[in-house]
């Protein structure tokens, strides 16, 4: 069984860890298919959004597969990959926005990709945590780095420090996830959001993404002075002028991404 299934469709990439059994907890063998597709998805012009989901009804990952641990801590510490859990955590080259389809259980490095996404639909029944203090291990693909950046830091050490689990209303109220519905809710949920995505110029898109990203670790005046190739690309595209022409003559802009 292929442990993470890719496929591309109307602009949509759909990425599905496939290994219900595990609860999708990655291995080896997933983690380099899911950077073999990350990989893809940057060189992909054609691509304008990501769903990102797990497979089954459980969970969406638990992070590392510990049934068969390959490397102590200090020797995972030292091979670690700068782009985070899963390649996506801390990844800054993707610049199509990825929606996290959250079904079921998000610990660990799956918690992790979850934060490294940008929006983030979660059923009811989901649950978050970085449970990597209640097995010895640290939450360093991601977790420690990005958590405190995102929410109070109380909240943030809150999780950190215990390991503990919230549910999918107590992950919205501390502004980490964007909506939370019902189980049967979900796809028509998330199939929203892409249209929503859509809708916009796909070069806006990839520059608003690129330019928060790039320059989330400068001050406001710094942010702004930043001329990024993918902001001057969209500024200089020929979807720029007709996203006006479409409105000036009331009508649907049609997107060429060029």
């Amino acid at each position: 069984m292929n442990p993470v299934i890719f496929n591309v469709s109307d602009h949509v990439a759909s990425v599905t860890i496939n290994r219900p059994e595990r609860l999708n907890a990655v291995d080896e063998e997933t983690a380099l298919q899911l950077e073999d597709i990350w990989c893809q998805i940057e060189h992909n012009q054609e691509i304008r959004v990501v769903v990102l989901s797990g497979s089954g009804d459980r969970a969406f990952c638990v992070g590392a597969d510990m049934s068969n641990p390959t490397m102590s801590g200090l020797e995972y510490w030292a091979s670690r990959s700068p782009k985070g859990f899963g390649g996506l955590a801390l990844r800054q080259s993707l610049n199509v926005p990825v929606i996290a389809r959250v079904n079921g259980y998000a610990l660990g490095g799956g918690f992790e990709m979850v934060l490294g996404c940008d929006i983030v639909i979660a059923s009811e029944s989901a649950q978050f945590g970085l449970t990597e203090p209640k097995v010895g291990r640290l939450p360093m693909d991601g977790g420690m780095a990005l958590l405190p950046r995102m929410t109070t830091s109380c909240r943030a050490m809150g999780l950190l420090l215990t390991g503990k689990k919230i549910s999918s209303q107590e992950a919205l109220s501390y502004g980490l996830i964007n909506e939370v519905v019902s189980s049967e809710n979900l796809d028509e949920t998330v199939e929203r959001w892409v249209h929503e995505i859509l809708d916009c110029a796909p070069l806006s898109v990839r520059a608003i993404k690129a330019f928060v990203r790039k320059t989330e670790h400068l001050s406001p005046h710094e942010a702004q002075a930043q001329s990024l190739p993918e902001v001057m690309s969209s500024v200089r595209s020929e979807d720029s002028e007709e996203g006006v022409r479409a409105f000036q003559e009331k009508r649907r802009p049609v997107w060429q991404g060029k």
